[in-house]
């Protein structure tokens, strides 16, 4: 009795596992580098496809001259396999006829799905800000008035420290420029519009050096 139920047992899981490789094998196979005159010539397709027809009658083929290679496309899995066992690596108008299964990768879902909302705050813009955010208030600014009352203190030709020099740093010293009109400082409290722009300086372009002819070897 139980070597009845052991013997029972090994037949379930060889049909467990036949079903298995059944499911995964493709219903497809690939000729790879086949005849270059199997795309022109309408007899040799004919016998071409008359060797795979044998194993399946509604067999499809779809061929890719720029590759040289044919897509075969059987009804039933078992046909691919059987075709691929019996002319792998055969004989066909001179060469050698070599059939592959087509690669099928898939990753995740065969669907293009959103991203997860905890990750969509990530797209620029953001669709949708995450959960629980809020806006930050902006920060007040910064201003050194007496930095400011400083600067307006000075005059054409003055300076000031902006910061003192230490053993390790240097000093920064801001020096206000001189009146190019040499009124001074009344030059500054005029009427910009009655002040006449003063003249841009000319550009005194960079001389070219003379030509020197190489020596000839």
């Amino acid at each position: 009795m139980e070597m009845q139920q052991a013997v029972n047992g090994a037949e379930e899981e060889e049909e467990v596992a036949l079903d298995v490789q059944v499911t995964d094998l493709l219903n497809a196979l690939i000729a790879w580098k086949v005849p270059e005159e199997l795309f022109a010539v309408s007899s040799l397709k004919a016998s071409f496809e008359s060797l795979f027809r044998s194993f399946d009658p509604q067999a499809q083929f779809q061929y890719f001259r720029s590759f040289r290679r044919v897509r075969i496309s059987f009804t039933d899995a078992l046909a691919a396999a059987e075709a691929r066992l019996r002319l792998h690596k055969t004989d066909f108008n001179g060469k050698e006829i070599r059939l592959y299964f087509p690669q099928s990768v898939h990753i995740g879902s065969p669907r293009l799905e959103p991203p997860k909302p905890e990750k969509q705050f990530l797209i620029s813009p953001p669709a949708s800000p995450p959960v629980g955010w809020e806006p930050s208030p902006d920060a007040t600014p910064v201003i050194n008035y007496d930095l400011l009352c400083a600067i307006s203190k000075l005059g054409p030709g003055e300076k000031y420290e902006l910061q003192t020099a230490t053993p390790t740093t240097p000093s920064v010293v801001v020096h206000v420029c001189e009146d190019e009109q040499g009124h001074g400082s009344a030059a500054a409290h005029a009427d910009p519009e009655d002040t006449p722009c003063p003249s841009r300086p000319k550009i005194v372009q960079t001389r070219r050096p003379d030509f020197t002819p190489g020596v000839e070897q």
